[in-house]
């Protein structure tokens, strides 16, 4: 019992990396497609695997060897296949779609993976620039600072504040370098744990910021309407698919939007006249576009060019983020540089100014 217990643990806690797991969906798909059974596909596939994707294809094995569908395997590890993915392939299962279904789901992965490509090089240059201000402040206080300190105390001058803190700075760092290497470390570890489990919190703190703002409200529904594209090909009802890709999106507002448009549907309503609602959300491009969809009973269709066209907005708004970006990092290195600068020159030139003649 105990065995198990670790094991349903350790299941909960699997991951693998975004490219293991469209290699995956796009090899079974590959061997599906070619005819081969499944529990045939998933033990071809185990041979050459490693790490958690083995443990994912051996507790798959397990289950198809029991009579059990693809998706409950898949459910079994929520950090790999989130709601949308397992309940997309439930669908495909019960439907007999499952080739299909597949082939969509590898176009689906691959797009996020360029999707988040795109969002990582965006952060790229800022993320240099910080790196190269932190280390410039470090070579400061450590080489430069304690020099300028030794001259100040020999001549016993009264320092403004800056210089004060500055000195104290530096002395922290060179007295006491192995707490601050520790104090480091774990501060890198606390910001490292809050970006993994408390993520939501940390992105909430972007909120009000208004070019972030609409970057995220953009990517959120990039995401929502590829995914209710996804399980509507699949089969799955529109407002099952609603209840499913609100944990898809980041912002609550967005989410609480998709929940009032589920209960707006079983009230009767069709999923424009809801989205009409929260205009400041939901763009009338994106309502016009579901009106014709469901016109034309292809609103599956309608979703996917949804979010070919939010990818398209996001390409363009992360474009002017950098550009925007790269002008204030610039300055704030030029300023934070400059004030400490400008605290270790003050002094001496206080000092010149009482030794010069009156």
């Amino acid at each position: 019992m105990k065995k198990l217990f670790t094991k349903k643990i350790n299941n909960q806690r699997i991951t693998v990396s975004n490219t293991d797991k469209l290699t995956l969906i796009s090899n079974l798909s590959t061997l599906i497609s070619a005819g081969i059974p499944i529990l045939s596909s998933i033990e071809s596939l185990l041979e050459d695997s490693k790490g958690g994707m083995k443990i994912i294809l051996e507790e798959t094995r397990a289950d198809l060897l029991q009579g059990k569908h693809l998706y409950t395997s898949f459910a079994k590890f929520p950090r790999v296949f989130n709601k949308v993915l397992v309940n997309t392939i439930k669908g495909a299962e019960e439907a007999g779609q499952l080739t299909t279904i597949l082939k969509d789901l590898r176009e689906q992965i691959r797009k996020d993976i360029e999707f988040s490509d795109k969002i990582k090089a965006s952060l790229t240059y800022p993320a240099l620039v910080l790196l190269v201000l932190i280390g410039m402040v470090f070579f400061i206080l450590v080489v430069a600072v304690p020099k300028i300190a030794s001259v100040f105390s020999k001549l016993r001058i009264e320092l403004p504040l800056p210089t004060k803190i500055l000195i104290f700075s530096s002395n922290i760092i060179l007295n006491y370098t192995i707490p601050f290497i520790i104090a480091v470390i774990l501060l890198c570890l606390g910001l490292l744990f809050l970006y993994k489990e408390k993520r939501q919190w940390l992105i909430s703190l972007l909120y009000p910021l208004p070019l972030l703002s609409n970057l995220i409200t953009e990517i959120d529904l990039t995401r929502f309407s590829r995914s209710i594209h996804l399980l509507l090909s699949s089969g799955i009802s529109i407002t099952n698919a609603l209840e499913l890709t609100k944990d898809t999106v980041l912002k609550p507002e967005i989410a609480k939007a998709i929940n009032f448009t589920k209960e707006t549907i079983l009230a009767g309503d069709n999923l424009s006249f809801a989205f009409k609602k929260h205009k400041k959300i939901f763009p009338s491009v994106m309502v016009k576009i579901i009106e014709a969809g469901e016109k034309t009973g292809t609103l599956d269709k309608s979703m996917q060019d949804i979010s070919e066209y939010f990818e398209y907005r996001v390409a363009n708004s992360i474009k002017t983020l950098t550009t925007v970006l790269e002008p204030i990092m610039l300055l704030i290195v030029g300023v934070l540089v400059g004030g400490i600068m400008l605290s270790i020159i003050s002094p001496i030139y206080s000092l010149i100014g009482q030794v010069s003649p009156k």
